[in-house]
């Protein structure tokens, strides 16, 4: 899984507008899906931190953390507009942070209170989605077609989830998929 970083500068734009979409009340405000010890999904409003050294979160105690420090599988979809439907998806993996200069200058960039219980996770990047639709457009027909971007890690031969072998469909292009291309 790439770095937000290494994400970013293979597809500037498209990193441009998942962290617009973020980030577009403020600091940055979305959902994090992480996996319970059962298997399942849990689901947790976050407030991400896009900076040019990566895409990452400071958890507090709390079952999400739990869940991140058990397994680090993540899916990060931001928060609605209140304009229109767009949307942005990130998923991958995320690492604790434990380097302490490193934890510093982000808790500075995010303005992350030293006295709280938190841990900084950064999160690397499998798949990054974004989706636009025609603002004031109707739904249905040619006319409400969202326009799709996806980045997939371009990496080949790199490993998936447990070490298990990357079941994504050949990939086309530089970076995997035609990010101009809209939904069908």
């Amino acid at each position: 899984m790439a770095s937000w970083s290494a994400f970013a500068a293979d597809e500037p734009r498209l990193a441009d507008g998942i962290r617009l979409l973020l980030q577009q009340y403020g600091s940055g405000f979305g959902y994090l899906a992480t996996v319970r010890a059962d298997g399942g999904p849990r689901v947790h409003p976050v407030c991400p931190l896009v900076t040019d050294g990566g895409l990452f979160c400071f958890v507090v105690d709390s079952p999400k953390r739990r869940d991140l420090e058990r397994d680090g599988r993540y899916a990060l979809h931001s928060f609605p507009p209140e304009e229109s439907d767009d949307e942005a998806y990130v998923a991958g993996r995320a690492e604790p942070v434990t380097d302490p200069a490193r934890v510093a200058l982000v808790a500075e960039i995010g303005r992350a209170a030293p006295q709280v219980d938190w841990r900084l996770f950064e999160f690397s990047v499998d798949v990054a989605m974004l989706t636009r639709r025609e603002h004031g457009a109707p739904f249905g027909g040619d006319a409400g077609r969202p326009a799709v971007q996806v980045w997939l890690d371009p990496v080949p031969g790199r490993h998936g989830v447990a070490g298990l072998p990357d079941q994504r469909p050949s990939r086309r292009g530089r970076h995997g998929f035609d990010t101009r291309r809209t939904a069908a």
